[in-house]
């Protein structure tokens, strides 16, 4: 708020300053008799330009506009004095009008139109002597030229990089976009791998029942009853739902960047419970240990690491251990850290096509994010029995 009221305060004196150095301008034309009208009508037009607020400023107002008209405005009363020999009056407040003009069309003018916006501001400043000395090699004219060229380099120089650092913001900013649509893409493909892996592994379970059933549908041997195949088929829909979501979500995000974050798929602590819930097929069976001291409000990077780090692990235990039969994910805090870990019980057998076991860059990517956020990931085998574990340790 008080930066805001600074800001407030260094504009009004800006705009007190410009308006009184018109004032002085119009009070020498009235002490020399001259006709106040053609000054005033010059400064009208500079002034009206340098502070027509910006947002009810009209579409058709574009910076070459407000800068060229008011530079040819003054050039056009400078040619009239001169032709009609007529002593016309200049001042400071025209003076600082064009160097204001100037220092727009140097900052913001689009680049084609830059250069000769700005040198026709120049010109119109360095030519204003004109109306009254007729000649610009004159002593008064002399001094005036060559403090205009040090105000106008001054200016120019203090507006380019101005627009430097607005090209280099700009640049920043497209980075930064990129980059996160860059992960929203990354983060894409843990949540649909996650939800197809399911899919196929589910679907697999279901042609095994199907096959396995005998042809006779009211022979009482029969082992599998029409009910048992419900479960599977809504873990299906459900995976396939999921799936479909994430990506509607993320294709939103990549569409409009201007929307609000929340429409990323959601990836915290809280959604590790989901996570779980949903993961497990009929012959699996997932527990989630969740230590009761936990805090609730760890840094969001932190929470969205941990929930990359249980999706890799469960989508993992999917592709290559799709015989284990527990598995068990651990959420701790302890000594200002959370520690994450996965481990099951399956000993490596797993039936998917080989396409569908992955290329091995999940964990690679998993272990790029952990590091980034100063945690340590280690994977390999239980070492206390058959399985797989992954832990994960971050500063909370």
């Amino acid at each position: 708020m008080r930066t805001g009221w600074l800001k407030g305060c260094a504009r009004g004196a800006a705009v007190g300053a410009l308006l009184a150095t018109a004032l002085v301008d119009l009070a020498a034309a009235s002490e020399i008799g001259y006709p106040l009208w053609r000054p005033a009508a010059v400064l009208a037009v500079g002034v009206t330009a340098v502070l027509w607020p910006a947002a009810r400023r009209p579409a058709w107002l574009t910076p070459q506009l407000r800068t060229a008209v008011p530079a040819l405005v003054s050039l056009l009363y400078t040619a009239t004095a001169y032709v009609l020999h007529r002593n016309a009056p200049f001042g400071p407040g025209e003076v600082a009008v064009l160097l204001c003009l100037l220092f727009i069309a140097v900052r913001h003018c689009p680049p084609r139109w830059s250069a000769a916006c700005a040198a026709l501001d120049v010109v119109a400043m360095l030519t204003t002597p004109l109306r009254y000395y007729r000649e610009l090699g004159s002593g008064e004219a002399s001094g005036f030229a060559l403090v205009g060229l040090i105000l106008v380099g001054l200016v120019a120089a203090f507006a380019a990089y101005l627009r430097s650092l607005d090209y280099r913001r700009t640049v920043a900013v497209a980075d930064t976009r990129r980059e996160e649509r860059l992960a929203i893409a990354a983060d894409l493909h843990d949540f649909v791998a996650h939800h197809v892996t399911g899919i196929l592994v589910q679907t697999q379970m279901a042609r095994m029942m199907a096959a396995t059933r005998p042809q006779d549908p009211h022979d009482p041997r029969d082992p599998h009853d029409p009910q048992d195949l419900d479960p599977v088929l809504a873990g299906i829909e459900r995976a396939a739902t999921q799936a479909l979501s994430s990506m509607r979500r993320t294709v939103g995000v990549l569409r409009d960047a201007g929307e609000e974050a929340d429409r990323r798929p959601a990836g915290d602590l809280a959604a590790i419970t989901d996570l779980t819930t949903t993961f497990a097929t009929p012959a699996q069976h997932v527990t989630l240990c969740r230590d009761p001291s936990l805090p609730a409000d760890l840094p969001h990077e932190v929470q969205a690491a941990a929930f990359r780090v249980v999706q890799e692990a469960l989508t993992n235990v999917r592709r290559h251990a799709a015989d284990a039969t527990t598995v068990t994910v651990g959420l701790r805090h302890a000594a200002g850290h959370l520690e994450v870990t996965v481990r099951d019980d399956g000993h490596g057998g797993t039936q998917l096509p080989a396409e569908a076991r992955g290329g091995g860059f999940g964990l690679i990517g998993l272990r790029e994010r952990v590091t980034a956020l100063g945690g340590h990931l280690h994977t390999g085998p239980h070492p206390t029995g058959p399985g797989w574990e992954v832990r994960a340790r971050f500063p909370a």
